[in-house]
This record gives C-alpha cells, sequence and structure tokens, in this order.
C-alpha cells in the first residue's frame, strides 16, 4: 500500500496589489465630510432653535 508517487507540485507567488485611486479617495472624503458637516447644522439649529421652545 505504501507506493512512492512523483507529485509534481507548482508552486505560485500570490501577489497583493493594492489599488488606490486617489480621484477616489478624495471624493469619499469629501462626501463623508458633507455628511458630519450637515450633521452639524442639524444638530445645531435643533438645540439652538427648536430646544429652546420647550
Amino acid at each position: 500500500m505504501n507506493e512512492n508517487r512523483n507529485v509534481d507540485v507548482d508552486k505560485r507567488e500570490v501577489r497583493v496589489e493594492r489599488r488606490s485611486d486617489s480621484g477616489m479617495v478624495a471624493s469619499t472624503f469629501i462626501k463623508y465630510a458633507a455628511y458630519i458637516i450637515i450633521l452639524g447644522l442639524v444638530l445645531w439649529f435643533l438645540i439652538k432653535y427648536i430646544l429652546p421652545m420647550f
């Protein structure tokens, strides 16, 4: 049962390439910065004008 087999093993290098498109990164940053600014303005409006009514 113990046979000697000739097995060919192919070794491959796995190369991970990180692709970062600077234009896409900048647009994503601008989008989330706009979300934060809008959220801040809404909270400011609620605190400044709506909350004192109660």
